[in-house]
């Protein structure tokens, strides 16, 4: 059998990997790592409802609702979906959008920098 450590609420012998007590049912940790991806079942737009309420065991409803009343306070709903839209990655696995188009951009200006030859162009020393 693998590590096992006692559940601060009702002392039960668990799983050092537990995220939820088998006999109080208390959840262990704040955030569930595993379930901080996209692509899970009942989706609908991005996944990002499902994801956040999957990491924080929270009710999907709700944080959709939570989306949805945010969206009346200066529109802060739709920006942080997309921020988080843009930083959860869709499989578990995989890298999130944003590191895809940080890692486009860095290469794009190593090729800028490097110019046609391949050589670095002299630097910008400011207007003359």
């Amino acid at each position: 059998m693998g590590e096992t450590r006692r559940c601060p609420y009702c002392a039960e012998e668990i799983a050092v990997e537990a995220i939820r007590c088998r006999r109080c049912r208390s959840r262990l940790s704040v955030i569930d790592a595993r379930g901080w991806h996209r692509d899970q079942p009942g989706r609908r737009i991005a996944g990002v409802a499902v994801a956040v309420a999957r990491s924080l065991a929270l009710p999907v409803g709700a944080v959709r609702a939570a989306f949805v009343l945010a969206t009346f306070f200066h529109m802060l709903g739709p920006v942080v979906y997309l921020a988080l839209g843009l930083t959860i990655p869709f499989r578990a696995e995989g890298d999130a959008l944003l590191d895809g188009v940080i890692a486009e951009a860095r290469a794009l200006a190593a090729r800028l920098w490097d110019g046609p030859g391949g050589a670095p162009n002299a630097p910008w020393n400011g207007p003359q």
